[in-house]
């Protein structure tokens, strides 16, 4: 047995819902409906952000976490503090 989509409207007909639509629409008027719709929209796409990342959370919880990468840790650089300059090459003889 299949369960209806909209099974909590019970026995609501085609002209029940048109009576309610008609009833928000004179409650809240024309221009304000899109701005609901709109906010509704979000607070949906917000709710579905949050148990997915609720869901993903709860399925790696019993999984271990990779070790973070270790850097390599390097000796600062010392200024050379002189360097000779000579005109000849070394090794080139004089």
């Amino acid at each position: 047995m299949t369960t209806p989509f909209f099974l909590f409207l019970g026995d609501l007909g085609g002209s029940e819902i048109m009576l309610i639509l008609v009833v928000i629409l004179i409650f809240f008027g024309a221009k304000r409906i899109p701005e609901l719709a709109r906010g509704l929209g979000t607070g949906i796409r917000e709710f579905k952000a949050a148990t997915n990342g609720l869901r993903t959370e709860i399925e790696t919880a019993g999984q271990p976490q990779p070790a973070a990468p270790v850097a390599p840790v390097t000796a600062p650089l010392q200024p050379i503090s002189s360097v000779e300059v000579t005109d000849t090459l070394p090794g080139a003889g004089a």
